[in-house]
């Protein structure tokens, strides 16, 4: 018998299998019998626990994960620091400190000694508290202000804004509660809106806007001392009052010089992962990265080797990666004459990069619909601002800052707090009754360490002698221009 060559043989056997194929769909009831399997379903597998990894592989993680996490373990530390303080009260007598969900308040605009938060401004009276929420959840008291422009920052662990309260949300007075991820109990009668956190651990900030006169000083006290906050178990339902200028005094904290206190410590960071971790659940897609983290925090735990390789990395980390950081310069959306900002202050998401930035160069940033930042190291020609030097920020007649609140125009020494002065200035902007715009309408700030002349010094903002600094403009309720970019700031103009 003769055989097809074995090409045809291929092609005659897949003409077959077409035919036949065709002939079987083409029967009734046959084609609703053929299904598709789907996908089985299972758990993606993560690290195997036990597995010999090796010293580089680890140094690698962990300098990701103390990037990545340096802002919860930030937030974290704040909380760990003051929860057994028996009560609200001003550390070192002049920052607010409070134990675990309670509030401490400023009566006035904060000292300039100040080294707890960096870039503090003198334009508000502040209040801070951590809250714990798997301890409780908590009440926040909102007063009557009056018209005052007041806004309530509370954020979550990773430094995301979960509540909208202000005067830009027509916030009403009354008593909110901000309750855990895993909270389910009873809204007692009187709350007006509960506030659910994806995490458990976070912070408070109140704002509320004060002249630089001492009328307002005064003005402001009695809607000061309606602000408040508290466990959800001593909530009555009435208003609580404080006075707040009678706060107890607390020792200061060891002073680390002129920085910002030192709130994350490479030494102890893989010991505190693991609650990290557990206090912040994973975001969307954050599934795998945890996994990882998690393995890298059993390592540190399991070989002291590997562990102590961790920790070298994370210093590393701290001066090479995230020190560069307290500099404006390197981060942010850059806009013209070398300003910059951000898009996403308090909603930073998966923004690994931005939010770690952020916690280093200027923690605890409003929501950009309730404060733009605009940031500066730099003059007109791209030279980096010192005091041996002096400057002008000229805006331009119908060219401040766009907002319904109000603006201000704030120097910071370069460690990014206020720079001891003779006039005791340290911003200027709508507080400032006394500003004198120029004939053509415009408005000049003099930014500069000797005085620009006794007809000049209402507009003064004195920088330190010799020393680099840096310029930050806040629009707080900032109107569209300001949000679409349609409005920018000057340029820093060298003049000696």
């Amino acid at each position: 018998m003769n055989r097809l060559p074995r090409c045809h043989a291929l092609l005659a056997l897949t003409f077959a299998s077409t035919v036949t194929t065709a002939a079987l769909l083409s029967t009734p009831g046959y084609a609703a019998q053929v299904t598709v399997a789907a996908p089985v379903a299972s758990p993606v597998s993560g690290p195997v626990a036990g597995t010999k990894v090796t010293e580089p592989y680890v140094r690698m993680m962990a300098r990701e994960a103390y990037f990545w996490a340096w802002p919860m373990a930030n937030i974290f530390n704040r909380r760990q620091a003051f929860k057994n303080l028996p009560e609200p009260g001003l550390m070192g007598g002049i920052v607010p400190v409070a134990p675990i969900n309670r509030l401490s308040m400023l009566s006035d605009y904060i000292d300039p000694a100040e080294r707890l938060v960096a870039c503090p401004n003198q334009d508000v009276v502040y209040g801070a508290g951590s809250i714990a929420l798997d301890i409780e959840p908590v009440v926040l008291q909102v007063p009557d202000f009056d018209g005052r422009f007041w806004v309530y920052q509370v954020v979550d662990l990773r430094s995301d804004s979960f509540v909208e309260m202000g005067k830009m949300y027509n916030t009403q007075p009354g008593f909110y509660l901000l309750v855990g991820p895993d909270w389910n109990g009873k809204v007692p009668p009187g709350i007006k809106r509960v506030y659910r956190a994806r995490t458990n651990t976070g912070f408070v900030i109140p704002r509320v806007f004060q002249d630089d006169t001492a009328a307002d000083r005064l003005a402001v006290q009695p809607a000061l001392s309606g602000i408040d906050m508290y466990p959800l178990s001593q909530y009555d339902g009435k208003m609580k009052k404080r006075n707040w200028a009678r706060l107890p005094k607390f020792p200061a904290q060891a002073s680390e010089g002129n920085a910002e206190t030192r709130w994350v410590v490479p030494e102890k960071f893989f010991d505190e992962l693991p609650a990290l971790l557990k206090d912040a659940k994973p975001l969307p897609g954050e599934e795998a990265r945890y996994a990882q983290m998690a393995a890298l925090a059993a390592i540190a735990k399991a070989d002291p080797q590997l562990r102590a390789a961790m920790i070298d990395e994370a210093k590393k980390a701290d001066s090479e990666v995230i020190d560069p950081l307290l500099q404006f310069r390197n981060y942010g959306l850059q806009l013209p004459n070398h300003w910059s900002t951000v898009s996403n202050g308090a909603a930073f998401g998966t923004d690994y990069f931005t939010r770690t930035a952020v916690a280093r160069s200027n923690i605890f940033v409003n929501q950009q619909k309730e404060t733009k930042y605009f940031y500066q190291d730099l003059d007109e020609n791209g030279l980096r601002l010192n005091g041996r030097y002096g400057y002008s920020v000229t805006f331009a007649k119908g060219k401040l800052p766009p907002v319904k609140g109000f603006w201000s125009l704030t120097l910071y020494n370069e460690q990014h707090f206020f720079s001891p002065n003779e006039l005791k200035r340290y911003s200027i902007g709508t507080k400032n009754k006394s500003l004198q715009t120029n004939p053509d309408g415009s408005l000049t700030i003099y930014v500069q360490s000797e005085s620009p002349g006794k007809d000049k010094e209402s507009n003064w903002l004195p920088s330190p002698k010799g020393a680099e600094f840096s310029l930050y403009i806040r629009a707080y309720w900032p109107q569209a221009d300001v949000l679409d970019g349609d409005w920018t700031p000057p340029a820093v103009v060298k003049t000696k």
